[in-house]
């Protein structure tokens, strides 16, 4: 092996672990508000926006995490480790730590993924159509880091009528205290 090609399998990698290592502590957060009042009238953790480099998302993520979160990847159905999950409290974004979903809203809906028939605010999520894959769909993403959960659809049961339909890595539960 000559020395040119010595120094690019070796030096570049490490030149990039460096230049990942020097952009992870500077991420922003713009804070607004802490709190919002869910659905049944209980305050949720929220906080001011996320925004981060793609380098820092893979630092901080799993591969998988970051393929559905930050590129709108979708796990395999029945995959998921939240998809049978009976756990008592509260859904909250891999990425941010944003609540979006508490376990009393969720719902086995026979996908293979975990659905939920509301957020816990309705400003823990946002909405935007998708027409990838031929369709026209709603994509649900984390309003905080703008991380992609999901899809909704209007199949659900009452009373919303509505099925949020998320990936299980998007997700991070938290249980209840009792």
């Amino acid at each position: 092996m000559n020395v040119y090609r010595w120094a690019a399998v070796i030096l570049l990698p490490l030149a990039a672990v460096f230049a990942v290592t020097a952009l992870a502590g500077r991420a922003q957060v713009k804070t607004e508000k802490d709190t919002a009042t869910t659905t049944s009238g209980k305050e949720a953790k929220t906080k001011g926006k996320v925004i981060k480099t793609e380098a820092e998302w893979r630092l901080l993520l799993t591969p998988e995490q970051f393929d559905i979160l930050r590129k709108k990847g979708t796990e395999r159905a029945f995959t998921g480790k939240y998809d049978g999950f009976k756990g008592k409290g509260v859904y909250q974004c891999a990425g941010c730590g944003n609540d979006l979903f508490k376990s009393e809203t969720k719902f086995d809906s026979g996908t293979g993924w975990p659905s939920f028939w509301a957020p816990i605010t309705k400003s823990a999520v946002r909405e935007e159509v998708d027409r990838d894959m031929f369709m026209s769909r709603t994509e649900v993403l984390c309003s905080r880091c703008d991380g992609h959960l999901g899809h909704v659809f209007s199949d659900g049961p009452k009373p919303t009528g509505l099925r949020y339909c998320m990936n299980s890595a998007a997700l991070k539960f938290v249980e209840t205290k009792r």
